[in-house]
């Protein structure tokens, strides 16, 4: 097992207003099993574990489902509340949870050999998150996510272009359309790939069907990616289940069925 060690210039994003006014650190532990599976399909060598780190990761959940699933998994939290009230999964998984103000420099590594080793991650996360840091700090956290991307490996977001203002505290700090945030993201040597958005089809763990209603998703690589992951390719029958897990049809139908509201 992994001795992980942190390395930040902020533990805590105190200047945060969502650390100030806690709102998705005190509710949000989101998990979608189906882009798990998405996820693995990617990496297919059972003799390859997948490393993932889950960049504000509130509760834990998606952590806790990558490594209950057989990955090396980190989760990181701007905000230290769930932590102090041990809420969801800080009180199962505290060893791979750390809170770390990630618009400022950090470095996670592996100090369980006779040097410290700088962790790399196939796959980075960032569930509705990105929208929270102010623009003047996006550089640091492309950065970030930078130095820690393994070769070939996948930046996966999730972006609200809405204003969210929760108990007078303006949670999202840059509010931009979806075409302001590609540019900026090119600018700090990142670009889309539509053809692994084509492959997720609308399943991710945050997004516009999970959680973040007029949100979109991006899969980023580095401009100097390397060898990307093949995508495998899908049957017309797996294509359509993705569509429709959890479309509007669907959560319709369950709401009658089970009579049961499903957002």
């Amino acid at each position: 097992m992994l001795d992980i060690i942190l390395e930040a210039d902020r533990n805590v994003a105190i200047s945060s207003p969502d650390h100030i006014c806690p709102w998705g650190t005190k509710h949000d532990s989101s998990t979608n099993p189906l882009f798990n599976r998405k996820l693995y399909a990617l990496y297919p060598d059972p003799r390859r574990v997948l490393r993932v780190l889950d960049m504000g990761c509130s509760g834990g959940g998606f952590v806790r489902n990558c490594l209950d699933d057989g990955c090396f998994a980190v989760g990181l939290e701007g905000s230290d509340f769930s932590q102090k009230n041990r809420r969801a999964e800080w009180r199962t998984i505290p060893e791979r949870l750390f809170t770390c103000d990630i618009a400022g420099p950090f470095h996670l590594y592996d100090a369980s050999g006779s040097t410290r080793t700088p962790l790399q991650f196939d796959v980075i996360t960032a569930w509705e998150v990105i929208e929270h840091i102010a623009e003047s700090d996006l550089p640091q956290v492309a950065a970030n996510v930078a130095a820690h991307l393994a070769p070939g490996g996948l930046w996966i977001l999730s972006v609200s272009p809405i204003e969210e203002v929760i108990q007078g505290a303006r949670l999202h700090q840059t509010v931009q359309p979806r075409a302001w945030w590609l540019k900026k993201f090119e600018s700090l040597g990142f670009v889309h790939r539509d053809d692994f958005m084509r492959y997720f089809n609308t399943q991710f763990v945050r997004g516009p069907k999970y959680g973040g209603p007029g949100s979109f998703n991006l899969v980023l690589v580095k401009r100097d990616h390397g060898t990307l992951p093949s995508i495998p390719k899908q049957s017309l029958k797996e294509f359509l289940f993705d569509h429709w897990v959890h479309s509007r049809l669907h959560r319709i139908i369950k709401t009658i069925v089970l009579g049961q509201v499903y957002m």
